[in-house]
């Protein structure tokens, strides 16, 4: 679906605020509350707003870990087997395949490093895995909420490389 300019100052209000009201939305954007929903549900219907959902501190849940953890894999392993193995582990909240050498890169949060070294053993258990390359967070520098590049450009800012 093509997006004008409109759809993205909607798009950055939404991901900026998610609970602000269409008649708010309408007013940052320059339309009515009634063209904004119209707007809002022909990109839900077309797919490019996929849901709508509250960003929590992982802190507040006790995953006061991270890791990424590189998974080295046998042969030609599928990236669907790789996929459906991982999203076992809750501790995985996000997984890619990658270039380079390894062929996925996991990105984990657990309770403190006990438990991602729980984990990798789990993972690297898998028939597939060959072996696993890990580095542990020591503190995030940039943790920019998915969405939030729009936000900027509709502020006028850039940030080089989003």
């Amino acid at each position: 679906m093509e997006l004008d300019r409109l759809d993205r100052d909607i798009i950055a209000a939404l991901v900026d605020d998610a609970r602000a009201t269409y008649a708010d939305i309408g007013q940052q954007v320059g339309l009515s509350a009634s063209a904004v929903k119209r707007r809002v549900d022909r990109l839900q219907k077309s797919g490019a707003i996929t849901g709508f959902s509250a960003r929590v501190a992982p802190q507040a849940l006790g995953w006061t870990t991270e890791a990424y953890v590189e998974l080295f894999c046998q042969g030609k392993t599928k990236p669907s087997d790789i996929a459906l193995a991982v999203a076992k582990f809750p501790e995985v909240v996000a997984a890619a395949t990658i270039t380079g050498e390894a062929d996925a890169l996991l990105h984990i949060r657990a309770t403190d490093v006990r438990h991602v070294e729980r984990v990798i053993e789990r993972i690297a258990a898998q028939a597939f895995v060959v072996r696993t390359k890990s580095s542990i967070v020591l503190s995030r520098l940039v943790d920019t909420p998915p969405g939030a590049a729009l936000t900027e450009s509709r502020n006028g800012s850039h940030v080089a490389g989003r």
